[in-house]
Formats: structure tokens, C-alpha cells, sequence
């Protein structure tokens, strides 16, 4: 309910019926001046976002500590007291994102190939290069490596020795061309019924292209498709969610008709599912920065116990949910885990294959 004040006339300022009371009963628009503060404004998104009027933390609370009962509530049709299921993800989620790259992902997934290296790493690296141009004196590469490493006037990276390497990044099984244009003539020299498919050229042209952008730095070629996949993560989620409501749903199949559970019914249940994920792993993150910044080692068996519980919360929301027996809930807890465990890698294959391909 917002803090506007009332309009003094009974006209609805939407569609002109008579309202009785503070809310027009045809359309539902609240009967207030039009005129808002910037405040009014900015109180009144974040409320219509989370129903602040008290559902939220409601919500918030049975969701912690009630595992299933949101999504019983609502499959029972008492939906009013509570934040409704895809408006509490799209919060949610929007919220985990936004920390999770302002704060944690810099964190985890910082790379090492731009800091300077130590004397011991360049020492390290010298007598490796020694070695390998012992074995392969024909390599000039190496020569200038080693140049690079011994000149202690400046400070080199990681990512600037591999710069001064030929090797490619990605090895094809056939021969490995230095350009599109060789490749190009190559098949234009070969019989038609030789020649690759289209398939294969694209795939082959796209590697010449990574090895020739990023040739002899596999780190900053890591990092890249590390960032691609990372920036990925909340539409390879998103598209879990219907793939875990569907294992739920193969899963309970076998219910009476009048217990059926219906395919949005198990998807009220995975998105409830996914809110608590994200509320626990941001746990996770802030935790284990925590155990960075202070290096406290016991912070670690606070995360191990975190981790446990998120699979505890499945099975006990699974068992207040479908109401079945512990037994049997338990062997379905193990079906769906290990169900979702091959969504997920074949989904990451998926996004992983195609971030290497925007590379």
C-alpha cells in the first residue's frame, strides 16, 4: 500500500467507474493523486518487486526453513500471503547476479597470467627453456623466450612468454594450417568428393582463426572462454529450469491420478528450489571471501556444511511435498540428484562448446 494521498473524487482516473473504498473494484488501480515524489516513485517499484508489505520476509522465512511448504501453499491456491513464485526468481536471481559479478567472480576467477613473475618462476622457466632447446635447437622461439626471461631490467609476465611461442592453441588431428587462405587452397586443390563438409570447415576455419588470435597463450585463450561461459551461467539456469521440473515430473510419474502432480506444479517446486540455491551459495561466496581475506581455515568446514545442507533441503522439501514415505523419498532424491547432475554437464557441454565457438 502506498503512502500518496487519497483522492478526494470517487472517479476512477483509469476507466471512469465510481470507486468504493481505496481501490477502484473493476480495474484495481489504487485511488491517489497522480502526482509522486521521486521517492514515492523509486518505494513503489521496489514494493511492487517484492510485496515489502510484509509477504516478502514472510516469504523469505518459509522458504529458509519450511523446505516444500511455499510450494505446497501454492499448489493448495493460498497464493496472496506470499511472493509469487516467478516474480521471488526474477528478484532473486537478478540480485545473486548482480553481487556475484560486482563482487565474487573478479575473485575466483582471476587470472594469473598478468602478474609479474617471481625470480624463482623465471629461474624455474629459464631451465625448462634450457632443456627443450637442447632438444630442439631449431626453435627460435625459444631463443627469444629465454632472451625475454633473462633480461632483469623489466618485469615479465606469464602471458608475454607464451605470446612468444608458434605452438596453437587447439591441434587438429590432420594437418594444422597457419590461415584460412592455405586451407582455402588446400581443399580447392583436392577432388570434390574429398573436400570437408560444411560442417567440419566451419570447425576447422574457427580453430585456425583461435590459433592465429591467441597463438602460444593458452592462458588469455582460457580466460576468454573462462568469462564467455561465466557471463552464460544465468541463461544455461534458466534453461535448467523446465529440464529439473521434468525430471520431477518422470520421477513421480507413477502417482495416483488423484495425487498427479502437474508439469507446473514440479516447476513451482524447482524455481522455490532455485531461490534457496542462490540465497545459500551467496552464503557460500561471502564466506569463503571471508576465509580469503582473514585466511581462518575454519570458515572452510562452515562452507562444507552449507554445501551438505543444499542437498538435506531437497530431500526434506521433496518429503514434505509429495508426501511420501522416507524410503522412497530418499530413492528419489538420489534419481533426481544424479538426474540433474547429467542436466547440468550436458548443459555446460552445450554452453561450453558454444562460447569456444565466439571465442
Amino acid at each position: 500500500m502506498s503512502h500518496i494521498p487519497k483522492r478526494k473524487e470517487k472517479d476512477c482516473l483509469n476507466c471512469g467507474a465510481t470507486v468504493q473504498g481505496k481501490y477502484c473494484h473493476v480495474c484495481g488501480q489504487e485511488n491517489v493523486e497522480p502526482k509522486e515524489t521521486f521517492w514515492h516513485m523509486v518505494t513503489h517499484f521496489f514494493n511492487d518487486i517484492t510485496h515489502f508489505d510484509g509477504s516478502f520476509f514472510t516469504t523469505v522465512k518459509d522458504l529458509l526453513f519450511k523446505p516444500g511448504f511455499l510450494s505446497k501453499e501454492y499448489m493448495r491456491g493460498r497464493r496472496a500471503s506470499y511472493l509469487h513464485p516467478v516474480r521471488m526468481y526474477v528478484f532473486t536471481s537478478a540480485i545473486f547476479f548482480l553481487l556475484f559479478f560486482s563482487f565474487f567472480s573478479s575473485v575466483a576467477f582471476k587470472s594469473t597470467g598478468d602478474d609479474p613473475l617471481t625470480k624463482e618462476k623465471r629461474k624455474e622457466l629459464i631451465e625448462t627453456r634450457e632443456q627443450e632447446f637442447k632438444k630442439e635447437p631449431g626453435k627460435t622461439e625459444i631463443l627469444q623466450q629465454l632472451e625475454l626471461l633473462k633480461d632483469t631490467t623489466k618485469s615479465v609476465t606469464m602471458n608475454e612468454v607464451e605470446r612468444l611461442s608458434s605452438d596453437n592453441i587447439i591441434t587438429l588431428s590432420g594437418r594444422n594450417y597457419r590461415s584460412i587462405a592455405e586451407y582455402d587452397s588446400s581443399e580447392k586443390a583436392l577432388p570434390a568428393a574429398k573436400r570437408d563438409g560444411w560442417l567440419k570447415r566451419r570447425v576447422i576455419k574457427k580453430v585456425i582463426g583461435v590459433n592465429n588470435k591467441y597463438r602460444g597463450n593458452s592462458q588469455e585463450a582460457l580466460d576468454k572462454l573462462g568469462e564467455s561461459i561465466l557471463h552464460r551461467l544465468p541463461y544455461m539456469l534458466f534453461v535448467s529450469l523446465p529440464l529439473f521440473a521434468l525430471i520431477l515430473r518422470l520421477v513421480y510419474i507413477r502417482r495416483r491420478w488423484r495425487k498427479q502432480f502437474y508439469i507446473a506444479d514440479h516447476g513451482v517446486f524447482t524455481i522455490h528450489l532455485y531461490v534457496f540455491s542462490f540465497i545459500l551459495l551467496l552464503l557460500v561466496f561471502t564466506l569463503s571471501a571471508l576465509r580469503d581475506a582473514t585466511h581462518w581455515k575454519f570458515i572452510e568446514w562452515f562452507v562444507i556444511i552449507l554445501m551438505i545442507a543444499l542437498f538435506f533441503y531437497l530431500y526434506k522439501a521433496m518429503r514434505n511435498f509429495y508426501g511420501q514415505r522416507r524410503l522412497k523419498t530418499f530413492i528419489k532424491f538420489l534419481m533426481v540428484a544424479f538426474g540433474s547432475i547429467i542436466m547440468m554437464a550436458i548443459l555446460f557441454l552445450f554452453f561450453t562448446i558454444f562460447s569456444a565457438a565466439t571465442l
